[in-house]
């Protein structure tokens, strides 16, 4: 009991110690890959404080309890492939409400400058003069091959990691060199790449790639709804062609994949609950 008290008075010292939000100020937070627990006590202080909150589709619904009791939550969420708020009515939204004098939030899956667009919304507040502050958050890149068991970087295998987004890819004017890509060796980790995989897997094959490479499927990362596949190269958009379309979706190309079937067969007698 002692110990949990002291606890307790550490985690509110902590807390009254966060930084103000104040009246007509936006802050940037991210909220992780979608597990409560994954959140930094500056988003959990931000929740608490703001009066407004415009948050995208993928932040955990668990999260939402922790905002504060009467804020006004105003979705802005961005989707592949389906009704989206346009950008600059999100980033015009967050300057009136701060010049409205309100305390406001942006809330964000991820972190806000990891794909998130951010960076676009802080220039259009520096523009607008409206004070921001940005809060990192755990990007799926990381915390969900984390949760996969799959390491990010593993010594003896890579070097490197690559972030992409495979949002058009299948674009006349997509500038990503895939084949490029496959010739690093390096593993691929796919943001919004469900919908142009099959076009992504054909060009890293044709600039070399094995077709036998370990690919994973990552859906709903770190939740409770976390699913892993884990397949090849030549199938990974077999794989993600028959994934559930709502879950958030994160794929991985490389041999980092491999890592979590020996991994899993290590540690399945001690830990179960991790495989």
């Amino acid at each position: 009991m002692t110990i949990q008290t002291d606890q307790e008075a550490g985690l509110s010292r902590l807390m009254a110690r966060r930084p103000r939000l104040d009246p007509g100020h936006v802050w940037l937070a991210g909220a992780g890959p979608g597990d409560v627990g994954h959140l930094t006590l500056d988003a959990v202080s931000a929740m608490g404080q703001a009066e407004v909150v415009l948050h995208d589709a993928l932040v955990g619904t668990e999260i939402f309890s922790l905002i504060r009791p009467g804020a006004e939550l105003i979705h802005a969420g961005k989707r592949c492939g389906k009704p989206s708020s346009e950008q600059a009515g999100i980033s015009a939204e967050l300057v009136a409400q701060a010049r409205a004098g309100r305390r406001v939030l942006r809330l964000k899956g991820g972190d806000p400058f990891v794909f998130g667009r951010g960076g676009e919304e802080i220039l259009a507040l520096a523009e607008a003069g409206i004070p921001f502050r940005v809060i990192p958050g755990l990007t799926a890149g990381v915390a969900g091959l984390a949760a996969a068991l799959i390491p990010a970087t593993m010594r003896g295998i890579n070097q490197a990691i690559i972030f992409a987004t495979g949002h058009g890819a299948e674009s006349q004017h997509a500038t990503l060199n895939w084949e490029a890509m496959a010739a690093l060796g390096q593993p691929i980790v796919l943001y919004m790449g469900s919908k142009r995989i099959s076009t992504i897997a054909r060009r890293l094959m044709a600039g070399g790639m094995d077709a036998a490479m370990p690919a994973a499927l990552i859906l709903g990362a770190t939740t409770a709804r976390q699913e892993v596949t884990v397949t090849d190269l030549a199938h990974i958009a077999e794989t993600a062609a028959g994934a559930e379309e709502e879950a958030p979706a994160l794929i991985v190309i490389g041999r980092i994949v491999a890592m979590r079937q020996r991994i899993s067969d290590l540690v399945a007698a001690v830990v179960p609950e991790l495989c």
